[in-house]
């Protein structure tokens, strides 16, 4: 793996990606996000990403390493942690029952960590050298937004994958931009494994008008919050 790290970082990422949707899409689609194999498949797929950054001395580059310094400058992160509830605006239910609610919930945690290094890490980093910032950035955030597109696969309804879809963008982009000013991968990771743990805990006779005003929150914050921290000057140690 090295070997090709240090030859093609942009394959090194695909294959990272192509890895994660392989193994978690079939067992998704065959035992759901509750089930203990969901789970474990995750959590090794977590620890080989893990064991490969820190043998490697990677954190420092990918924001792995230290929260972000000047919480002010990025508004205390505020606009991401208002949408991160969004999940639960139609009010509050459990997806499943005893350790299967466990096992689903854990199972986000580990897909927020995964998705964060794989997308914003590996992939996002290894673009910015070819082909600079702003097409870095949109790479980033639309590759992850489509990619759910394979959760068709796993037996998803079609406006739930189309919905998903289109916030996941949104998503995609605060989370780079958010990389890309502080230097820090540690609030993203956060955020995004809160979203998918919140969908665990969402009602679920919430209607599709609650559905449709999150996607829409999301995406007129996600163009706000970043076109503001556009504005904010690059730091200085970014590593590329």
């Amino acid at each position: 793996m090295l070997k090709l790290y240090e030859k093609n970082e942009i394959l090194f990422a695909v294959l990272w990606i192509l890895l994660y949707c392989f193994v978690s899409i079939p067992i998704r689609g065959n035992f759901g996000d509750e089930s203990i194999w969901m789970l474990l498949a995750l959590f090794l797929i977590a620890v080989g990403i893990t064991v490969f950054v820190k043998r490697h001395h990677l954190e420092e580059k990918y924001g792995l390493d230290r929260w972000p310094k000047n919480n002010k400058r990025f508004l205390f992160f505020i606009p991401v942690w208002i949408l991160v509830t969004g999940n639960l605006w139609g009010g509050f239910g459990m997806a499943y029952s005893g350790m299967a609610q466990v096992f689903a919930v854990l199972s986000m945690l580990l897909i927020g960590y995964i998705e964060e290094v794989i997308f914003r890490g590996f992939l996002f980093k290894a673009l910015i050298p070819k082909d600079g910032i702003v097409v870095s950035v949109i790479i980033s955030a639309v590759t992850f937004g489509i990619g759910h597109i394979v959760n068709l696969f796993a037996g998803q309804a079609n406006l739930e994958t189309v919905i998903q879809v289109f916030f996941a963008i949104a998503w995609g982009f605060i989370f780079t931009m958010v990389f890309y000013k502080s230097g820090s991968l540690i609030p993203c990771i956060i955020a995004h494994s809160l979203v998918d743990a919140f969908s665990k805990f969402a009602a679920e006779d919430a209607s599709m008008t609650i559905a449709w005003i999150y996607m829409a929150a999301t995406i007129v914050i996600a163009i706000g919050y970043c076109l503001y921290l556009k504005r904010l000057p690059d730091r200085e140690d970014v590593q590329i």
